[in-house]
């Protein structure tokens, strides 16, 4: 679900935090993607004509695959680096709201069985999308996959978000990669959008950034939590009547989110009480009585994470003759493309890369005395002028440290394959 309307919020409030890039654009950068949550994307988005998820001839679903193979292979193709983190066992906390997307799944079969007989293609599509469930098998699967592909893989201690992030913070990516702007509460610096869309979509990749989008909303890392846990998380159902822009306005004065839902029961006290006298109608904002925000904000801060000096991010060469083995002759894929696929994989994935301009200089901004100094030295003599365009150039840029460490093998934990 991820957290309710941060988007927007971020578009009026903290618009420099968001950027838009074409996939090219991201050459060098290496990003870990939630990959749970695409293989979820894959099974609504990779479908037959008829809306039907993809299958081979034993009737076995393929959506999964599909996505997964073609979609890595676009991203290598430009440049990038991606390593996938897969779901781990969820929080106590957040199986209330596993059960109410179980019983709205199982509805919705209801439904889509009905559509089926008296309504639209359009219903039965929108039917059987809601019904979507990631198995183990499918797991399992996408895991081989990348394995006999070459691209690393994690498997989190809970959630993949939380693992993304804690991969981007310790410097072994650049970036996470998720659709769940909640990357964003567990303290991914950088968040990509949009990573593994297909290429038909033609939908930009978003780009936000953490500390542009606090200074932007004005708040430090504490309070856009809280913030994050108002407008409405995995792990607590929001609270009905705030609003996204009621609840930036409520966290913005009181300061806290204990200090807000303290104020909220007492004006909801007060109502109850003028409601019983006959004065008032009950209603407005309604704070359900166990609504521990606290345990949700302690699994933001310190989420059950394999910490990132701990694993090994490494790309290797594609299994060629074993990705033909899986995919096509377990899974009936078309020979000719998994090879050409397997081919682009080789060529791209662990060739030396030109490194990018911004991960090796940063721009000096010109002081107002050396500005001087340069509008004087413009109208005297020839050498003065080669000397002051010398010191020009060495006062344009100076390298710095690349974005990511490479960590010797010999101290961390290899990541499974």
């Amino acid at each position: 679900m991820g957290i309710k309307g941060l988007t927007a919020l971020l578009s009026e409030h903290a618009p420099k935090a968001i950027v838009e890039h074409e996939m090219k654009t991201l050459f060098g950068r290496k990003v870990a993607i939630d990959a749970s949550m695409s293989i979820y994307q894959f099974l609504i988005a990779v479908r037959q004509k008829d809306g039907e998820l993809l299958t081979n001839d034993a009737g076995e679903t393929t959506s999964h695959l599909m996505g997964f193979f073609y979609r890595t292979i676009r991203m290598v193709e430009n440049g990038i680096k991606p390593a996938y983190v897969f779901d781990g066992k969820p929080p106590e906390l957040k199986s209330g709201v596993l059960s109410k997307r179980f019983e709205r799944r199982e509805e919705a079969k209801e439904e889509g069985e009905e559509a089926k007989e008296t309504g639209t293609a359009e219903d039965v599509d929108r039917f059987s999308r809601r019904t979507v469930k990631v198995t183990k098998e499918h797991n399992e699967e996408c895991r081989r996959l990348l394995g006999l592909m070459g691209i690393p893989f994690v498997v989190a201690p809970s959630e993949a978000e939380a693992q993304c992030a804690e991969l981007a913070r310790g410097g072994k990516v650049y970036a996470a990669g998720s659709e769940d702007m909640d990357t964003l509460t567990f303290g991914a610096p950088i968040l990509y959008r949009h990573l593994t869309f297909s290429e038909a979509r033609k939908t930009p990749i978003s780009e936000i950034n953490l500390q542009k989008a606090l200074e932007g909303l004005e708040m430090n890392m504490s309070q856009f939590i809280e913030l994050c846990i108002l407008l409405g998380c995995d792990y607590l159902e929001p609270i009905k009547g705030v609003g996204p822009k009621s609840a930036l306005k409520m966290i913005r004065e009181h300061g806290s989110l204990g200090k807000v839902i303290e104020t909220l029961r007492e004006k909801a006290a007060a109502k109850d009480e003028a409601a019983e006298e006959g004065k008032k109608k009950k209603g407005g904002i309604q704070i359900p009585e166990e609504w521990p925000w606290e345990e949700a904000k302690k699994i933001f801060e310190t989420p059950d994470v394999t910490p990132a000096d701990e694993i090994e991010v490494e790309w290797k060469n594609p299994d060629i003759e074993g990705l033909v083995q899986f995919l096509v002759t377990e899974k009936g894929f078309n020979e000719e493309r998994v090879r050409k696929g397997a081919d682009k994989l080789s060529k791209f994935l662990v060739a030396k890369q030109q490194g990018r301009l911004d991960g090796f200089f940063a721009v000096k901004p010109k002081s107002p005395s050396k500005a001087k100094d340069k509008d004087e030295a413009a109208g005297k003599g020839k050498g003065k002028g080669k000397a002051s365009a010398k010191g020009k150039a060495e006062g344009k840029g100076t390298k710095r440290k690349g974005e990511e460490k490479e960590v010797s093998s010999s101290k961390k934990t290899k990541t499974k394959k």
